[in-house]
């Protein structure tokens, strides 16, 4: 399995050379930014449908307003105190490298397209921060309550996540900053 670190290419170059010693220098970092672009602009699988980064957006935004509706509908209703303020809803979308993304990069180099095939197909874990996804940046900005044409009841928290032999490894995800405090 390669390691490709969404925003350091030269890990995913270093990878490439140990999995691959015979290929030369350029087609070796034409096959990492091919793989580093196919994590960027991931396929997103949602209640049996594919989107495609950034055509898709407001497809998939709609396909998820429909399913944050029924959650609120078949919730009891809730009442504004603060504990019910932290309680989150969670939705997951599934994500896939994006084959057809990294090949655009490899242009007309057929045994390139099949190495990169080759690669995904083995399995990729991407090392990734929140804003290197397309689909992750795009679902934690989107106005939920525009999408939706109301005010929701509850806070929402879009989770992308990858999936069909590709491992994603979120960093900077600790949670909080603790500070102490002043005595």
């Amino acid at each position: 399995m390669i390691t490709c670190h969404l925003t350091k290419l030269e890990t995913a170059v270093d990878q490439l050379r140990k999995a691959y010693p015979k290929m030369s220098p350029t087609d070796v970092g034409l096959l990492a930014s091919a793989l580093v672009l196919s994590g960027r602009h991931a396929l997103a699988q949602y209640d049996g449908k594919s989107f495609r980064w950034p055509d898709d957006y407001g497809d998939l935004t709609s396909a998820i307003g429909v399913e944050l509706g029924q959650i609120e509908e078949s919730g009891e209703p809730v009442k504004k105190t603060k504990a019910a303020e932290e309680e989150t809803v969670t939705v997951t979308v599934q994500l896939s490298p994006n084959f057809d993304a990294g090949s655009l990069r490899l242009g007309k180099r057929d045994d390139l397209r099949k190495t990169l095939s080759s690669i995904i197909e083995e399995g990729v874990e991407f090392v990734y921060s929140p804003t290197d996804v397309g689909w992750q940046w795009a679902l934690d900005r989107a106005n939920w309550t525009t999408i939706r044409g109301q005010e929701p009841t509850r806070k929402v928290k879009v989770r992308a996540v990858f999936g069909d032999g590709a491992v994603g490894v979120e960093m900077g995800a600790a949670g909080k900053k603790r500070t102490r405090k002043s005595s």
